[in-house]
């Protein structure tokens, strides 16, 4: 039997659900994560520039590079790990290696990332991370003092994560190094593939975070034009009930302010419909970590309930707000397109009957001028006929004078008939 023919993206595809392993990492551990993103069209961003500033650091230590178009890379720089993923709007590298610096979130860790090769990065920073890895103290007191040292209590979340295998803890804040703060407290026997799942989660929360946040920031520049715009469609609106301007006038300004609306809401869909992809890959990734409370503090959903929903209910608030006031400036357009055409109806109605009124007087002058066209004629042919027969006159001794009277009964008859025989052939 002959082998079936495979699919030519069969293998890619298959191959594409195992090309982001988790990293495999061990307690105590450092991490440090950099995400950049262009200012603007990232979607549409030149990605070589991308796979060149990767080159660029693996040139430095003369670790292999990657594939030409690939979307992730693996390599190692020294005694460190970099693992490099580029996304639809940003490129991620993580750092890790063994150990932990005696001062805990020493931003010296950060200088793996050299500050010329940052200064020469194809984008913005959107967040940067360090994460602190080390073996869960037997005593629960020490956790909380190493909590009350490092981050800031009233926005502190901390969570026993998969199963007790870790302690997970940020404040997500940035510290005067420009960086946020994490520190996982691994349990004794938690193997090293569920450590770098837990990094993973906790690099995807704040990125992911971070990104969405990016739509909070678009809604509130909206909000102002937004504003203005409702509160002129509704003067609009009223203007239109009272008829205190001409429709067409009315009209004119709500096609403006329709298309202002169309404009700002093509604008700002990607960034909305992005905002809320990236939201449920928040909420997501926060229920994959199977939070359990820990001492008392507040969990990362609970974080998220509490500081980051309220932004994301925002976005969605000017989302359906733009759309709504477009529905409504396309209803009063509509509403207005009507009247505009009854008025126009009108103004027609009351023309053809200006017209019929012209028509008829037009065909009562035309019969007028018939008339009098009838008498002329006849004038004329009398005449014409009383000379034809002034000769026939003398011979039998009938005066000019009853010649003519004689002629003009039989001549008029003739010419109102001919007048009236080709009126009928022209209707």
């Amino acid at each position: 039997m002959p082998p079936i023919e495979d699919h030519p993206l069969r293998y890619q595809l298959v191959n594409e659900l195992h090309a982001r392993p988790f990293p495999t990492m061990q307690s105590p551990c450092t991490v440090v994560y950099l995400a950049i993103k262009q200012p603007s069209e990232a979607v549409h961003r030149d990605r070589t520039l991308d796979l060149r500033h990767l080159t660029d650091l693996l040139d430095r230590h003369g670790a292999p590079h990657p594939q030409p178009g690939a979307t992730h890379h693996s390599a190692q720089l020294g005694r460190h790990m970099l693992k490099w993923e580029q996304h639809t709007e940003f490129v991620s590298y993580t750092l890790y290696f063994d150990g932990v610096s005696k001062r805990a979130f020493d931003p010296v860790d950060f200088d793996l990332f050299p500050n010329d090769w940052l200064a020469q990065a194809p984008g913005q920073r959107i967040t940067s991370l360090m994460i602190r890895l080390e073996p869960r103290p037997a005593e629960e007191e020490a956790i909380k003092s190493a909590f009350a040292d490092w981050f800031v209590p009233e926005s502190l979340a901390v969570s026993s994560v998969l199963d007790d295998s870790a302690i997970m803890a940020g404040d997500f804040r940035i510290d005067p190094a420009g960086h946020m703060r994490f520190a996982v407290f691994v349990s004794d026997g938690t193997g090293s593939q569920r450590i770098g799942r837990v990094v993973q989660r906790i690099c995807e929360i704040e990125t992911y975070r971070a990104m969405s946040m990016l739509g909070f920031s678009r809604a509130r520049g909206l909000s102002a034009s937004i504003g203005a715009l409702d509160a002129h469609l509704s003067e609009m609106m009223a203007q239109m009930t009272g008829a205190e301007a001409p429709a067409e006038q009315t009209l004119s300004q709500l096609l403006t302010v329709s298309a202002e609306l169309e404009a700002m809401a093509a604008r700002a869909s990607f960034r909305f419909g992005a905002t809320g992809a990236y939201e449920a890959l928040v909420n997501q990734r926060i229920a994959l970590l199977r939070e359990v409370r820990y001492g008392g503090f507040q969990t990362f959903a609970e974080f998220m309930l509490r500081r980051f929903e309220p932004a994301m209910r925002t976005v969605k608030s000017t989302e359906q707000r733009l759309v709504t006031l477009a529905d409504r400036a396309r209803r009063a357009g509509e509403l207005l397109r009507t009247r505009v055409d009854v008025e126009r109806s009108a103004q027609n109605q009351a023309l053809l009957e200006s017209m019929d009124r012209r028509a008829d007087l037009a065909l009562r002058l035309q019969h007028t001028v018939e008339g009098l066209s009838v008498v002329a004629i006849s004038y004329y042919a009398v005449s014409l006929a009383s000379y034809a027969l002034y000769p026939l006159a003398q011979v039998l001794s009938v005066s000019k004078g009853m010649l003519t009277a004689l002629l003009t009964l039989p001549v008029v008859l003739l010419v109102w008939l001919s007048v009236r025989q080709i009126r009928k052939r022209l209707h």
